[in-house]
C-alpha cells in the first residue's frame, strides 16, 4: 500500500482530489483488514497448537497493513489542513462555503475511518492478550506449548511497533500542522503589513498633491496682488493727474 504521490502542494483542487484518492485507498485498506482479520480470528479457533504457525501468516499481515492505513489517514489530514488555509483565500463567498462544507465533509469521513482502525487495533490487542493467556494455560497443561507462546509474543511485539509507529504518525501530523498554521499567520502579517504600507504609500501620494495645490495657489494669489496694487498706482496716477 504506497503512498500517494506528490506532497499535497498545489491547488486547493488538486489537494482534495489527491486526499479524495487517499480516502478512498484507505477504505479499500480497512475492508481488507477486516477480511483478514475474520481470517485471522477463524484461523485461531480452529486450530490446534500444533498448527499454530501456519495462521501466523495471516496475522503478520495485519500490523502491516493497520501502519499503511494509519499513514495514509496522516496524510489526508495533512491535506486537510492546508486545504483549511487555502479556501479562505478563495474571493467568491459561494465558492469559498462550498469549499468548507467539502472539507467538513472530508474531515468527517477521515474521524470515521480513524475511529474504525482505533477499534480494529483495539479487538486485535485484546485477542493477542487472550490468545497469549490460552497458550500459557496449555503450557501449564501440558508444558509443550512454549513455541505458542513465542508465536504469539511476535504478533504482540508487532502490534506494539504498529501502535508506537502510530503514535510517531500522529506527533508529525500535529507538527505539521502547527507549521502550516504558523506559516499562514506569517502570511497574514505580511498581507497586512503591504497593504499598510500601500496606505501610507498612497497617503504620502495625497500629501504631495495638495502640497503642489497650494502651492500653485499660492503663487497665483500673488501674482493677483501685483496685479491689484499696480492697477490701484495707475487709478491714483490717473485721478491725481485729472484733477490737476
Amino acid at each position: 500500500m504506497d503512498s500517494d504521490g506528490g506532497s499535497g502542494s498545489g491547488t486547493l483542487s488538486e489537494i482534495y482530489q489527491s486526499a479524495r484518492r487517499l480516502l478512498l485507498r484507505t477504505r479499500d485498506g480497512l475492508e481488507r483488514l477486516e477480511r483478514l482479520e475474520s481470517s485471522s480470528s477463524s484461523s485461531s479457533s480452529s486450530s490446534s497448537s500444533s498448527r499454530a504457525p501456519s495462521s501466523l501468516g495471516v496475522g503478520a499481515d495485519l500490523p502491516e497493513l493497520s501502519f499503511a492505513i494509519k499513514r495514509d489517514i496522516a496524510q489526508i489530514r495533512s491535506r486537510c489542513a492546508e486545504m483549511d488555509h487555502l479556501w479562505r483565500s478563495v474571493a467568491a463567498k459561494g465558492q469559498r462555503d462550498l469549499w468548507k462544507r467539502k472539507l467538513e465533509q472530508l474531515a468527517e469521513e477521515v474521524d470515521s475511518l480513524k475511529e474504525t482502525l482505533d477499534k480494529h487495533l483495539m479487538r486485535q490487542q485484546k485477542r493477542m492478550v487472550e490468545a497469549k493467556e490460552r497458550a500459557e494455560l496449555l503450557e501449564r497443561a501440558n508444558g509443550d506449548s512454549s513455541h505458542v507462546l513465542r508465536i504469539f509474543d511476535e504478533e504482540a511485539q508487532a502490534m506494539q511497533s504498529a501502535r508506537n509507529s502510530s503514535i510517531i504518525l500522529e506527533e508529525a501530523y500535529a507538527t505539521g500542522v502547527a507549521i502550516l498554521s504558523k506559516y499562514a499567520d506569517q502570511r497574514d502579517r505580511l498581507k497586512r503589513a503591504q497593504r499598510k504600507a500601500l496606505d501610507i504609500l498612497n497617503t504620502v501620494g495625497l500629501s504631495n498633491s495638495v502640497l503642489k495645490l497650494i502651492e500653485r495657489r499660492h503663487r497665483v494669489d500673488k501674482w493677483i496682488a501685483y496685479a491689484g496694487m499696480i492697477i490701484t498706482v495707475v487709478v491714483v496716477y490717473a485721478f491725481w493727474r485729472w484733477t490737476h
